[in-house]
């Protein structure tokens, strides 16, 4: 018998075996899974082999089309992504040692140094969960009200003393155990997929795959740190509660079992909440540029064209801001067929019978006059020779 399964059998003798248990066979299954997949023999290695193919073969088409070019600033990110990807795909003692060490003990090392625990902050806080239920079993058994309390709660409906002790010990248990132990198996199953997340990270297509599988490794990462250290608090106010069950007369107090039941359900939704509050901080995580914002190329494909800028209507004052193209646009049209239009103040003459003429005068010495949208390799010292715009631009309808 293993030592997992040694754990796995008394894990049902209280909350810090079970959680001993569970982090035994999470690691246990992680380096099978990892094994089977990138291993000596893994399932994956020959899809492994043809991605690094592609991916090589895409920098070269792309060094031959003039799309990327030799450089320090081209090759380096590259070169960095390619050895990371081998290294956390392909070797066990990396991924154990950087990855799994850090989603597991990293979060367990700063709790314990917010509770000043000396050890793992989380097994301290599963011993302590085991105390409080041993307390209230005592008191259960003591009064001898616990078999009494269940079966007169089922004939008339009402909570007594013991009924309302043992719910409020019910969603304490969900509360703390429930969610450390779904946390815990949440991010194992994270980890043991994870190399097959990492090597998506060698496409920019499949990178945001990868910024997915990071944000939810630091969720359930995180989470067993924001319930220990609520959690802690939650222990101090119930041990006066707990003290207090027992009265004088070897019944159940029915205000301390009140407030035990007030505060488990204050803390389940303690815990929804952090829950929320810990999804809607790593949502706005931008994981490393891996599934950053546009590129420059793809925010110019967004903007508008200088045509649409033109017959665009314009408020604000007469001094257009720097890098903007002024534009002024006049309406004129006849009254009658016969009838003349006075040409406006400023700009060039306007009239024609029975008709709108519409004139638009370009700045040609505004940067914005250029197209909007050019090819980023026709950039460079032959642009600064292009011939602008240097009359008056003239639309009829």
């Amino acid at each position: 018998m293993s030592a997992c399964e040694q754990l796995a059998a008394n894990a049902s003798s209280g909350v810090a075996p079970a959680l001993r248990a569970v982090d035994c066979l999470a690691s246990e299954t992680t380096a099978a899974a990892f094994g089977r997949l990138f291993g000596g023999n893994g399932a994956l290695v020959p899809a492994l082999t043809a991605l690094l193919t592609l991916y090589i073969a895409f920098f070269a088409f792309s060094l031959l089309t003039g799309r990327s070019r030799l450089g320090i600033s081209a090759l380096t990110p590259r070169m960095m992504t390619l050895g990371l990807v081998l290294t956390f795909a392909t070797s066990w003692v990396a991924y154990q040692s950087v990855v799994w060490n850090l989603a597991i003990g990293a979060p367990d090392q700063i709790a314990s140094v917010l509770t000043g625990a000396r050890g793992s902050a989380t097994q301290i806080f599963a011993d302590r969960i085991d105390i409080v239920f041993a307390a209230i079993a005592e008191v259960a058994s003591s009064t001898g009200q616990s078999a009494q309390g269940a079966g007169a709660g089922a004939t008339s409906g009402s909570f007594t003393p013991a009924n309302v002790m043992w719910l409020g010990a019910l969603l304490l248990l969900l509360g703390t155990v429930g969610i450390l132990v779904t946390a815990r198996i949440a991010l194992a199953v994270l980890l043991a997929v994870g190399p097959v997340f990492v090597v998506l990270a060698l496409f920019t297509g499949t990178r945001g795959l990868t910024a997915g599988w990071l944000r939810g490794v630091v969720m359930t990462a995180i989470m067993p740190l924001f319930v220990v250290t609520g959690g802690g608090i939650v222990m101090e106010l119930l041990v006066p509660v707990i003290g207090a069950l027992r009265s004088g007369e070897g019944m159940i107090d029915g205000r301390a079992a009140m407030a035990l039941f007030l505060i488990a359900t204050v803390h389940i939704a303690l815990m929804t909440m952090i829950t929320r509050v810990i999804g809607s901080v790593v949502s706005a995580w931008r994981v490393f540029g891996l599934a950053g914002g546009e590129s420059p190329d793809a925010q110019s494909a967004h903007a508008p064209s200088a045509p649409a800028a033109a017959m665009a209507p314009t408020m604000g004052s007469a001094a257009a801001a720097p890098g903007v193209q002024r534009r002024n646009t006049y309406f004129a049209q006849a009254a009658t067929p016969q009838a003349d239009v006075p040409a406006p103040a400023s700009g060039p003459a306007a009239s024609r019978s029975g008709r709108t003429m519409v004139v638009t005068t370009i700045d040609s010495h505004s940067p914005a006059a250029l197209p909007a949208r050019q090819d980023r390799r026709a950039r460079g010292i032959g642009s600064r020779f292009q011939t602008q715009p240097s009359k008056a631009r003239e639309m009829y309808r």
